[in-house]
């Protein structure tokens, strides 16, 4: 699962984080995925998931927080073992925290290796900027650090908010052939809705939320998932979810 939570220092109204929040107490009583992959998270809601998610670990996370957002990898640690990972920036320095020229804020990868018995995947969680300059430099950067964190052939997803939608740079950056070899699969290639809501539970844009698939069977169970609970949304996008044939579950967080 991948779901931008929405940073909870927002003036969001009736829509604020204390208002909300057991909104997610809802979404993983009814869904429970392997893993959830988080975007815009706070140090204070880094530790509301730490106690609602206690059976999960996780990777990225930043301690001290930062005073904005990062981006965390949440995994079910029964499950799953995490052997090796690393947090990068999407800048010209990555192992410094940084930003682009082009880009608003400092954006950043986490990604991890995990294992389940002998089964291997490599999961990769990252939240983009606005500007398509940006998009492009940042999708380059990435699939560098694949190249040498994950082994030839190996089961990769990589999941997150693009801020961008299908058919844009970026996007063809991760699943162009003539580009990259081998290219990505998007688990949502056939479909049209939006992921970004707002709070009105009407898509209000592309689909820039995605999951992406490469070196293994495509999913068996997919959803974006547009319910609230208890008549709140979790946040302003919509969790994505994917199951994949290897048991793997990747699903709105």
């Amino acid at each position: 699962m991948t779901i931008n939570i929405r940073f909870g220092l927002a003036r969001d109204g009736q829509n604020a984080w204390e208002r909300r929040k057991d909104a997610f107490v809802g979404l993983f009583e009814k869904y429970r995925p392997d893993f959830i992959c988080m975007q815009e998270v706070n140090g204070f809601q880094a530790d509301f998931f730490t106690c609602l998610l206690s059976e999960y670990g996780s990777i990225g996370r930043r301690l001290p927080a930062p005073a904005m957002w990062q981006d965390v990898l949440i995994f079910y640690k029964k499950r799953w073992k995490c052997l090796r990972h690393q947090r990068f920036f999407l800048s010209d320095t990555p192992d410094v925290p940084s930003r682009m020229p082009e880009s608003k804020w400092p954006r950043q990868c986490v990604m991890g290796e995990f294992a389940r018995g002998n089964a291997r995947v490599v999961c990769t969680n990252t939240h983009f900027d606005f500007d398509t300059r940006a998009q492009v430099k940042s999708a380059a950067i990435l699939l560098d650090r694949l190249e040498t964190f994950a082994s030839a052939g190996a089961p990769t997803v990589i999941t997150g908010d693009f801020n961008a939608g299908p058919g844009s740079r970026c996007h063809t950056a991760f699943t162009d052939p003539a580009l990259v070899s081998p290219p990505f699969s998007d688990v949502f290639a056939d479909s049209r809705t939006g992921t970004y809501h707002g709070f009105t539970g009407k898509p209000l844009s592309e689909r820039i939320d995605w999951i992406l698939w490469r070196n293994m069977k495509g999913p068996v169970e997919r959803n974006i998932i547009m319910e609230s609970f208890d008549g709140t949304f979790p946040s302003d996008h919509f969790p994505v979810y994917a199951v994949f044939g290897i048991g793997i579950q990747f699903r709105p967080g």
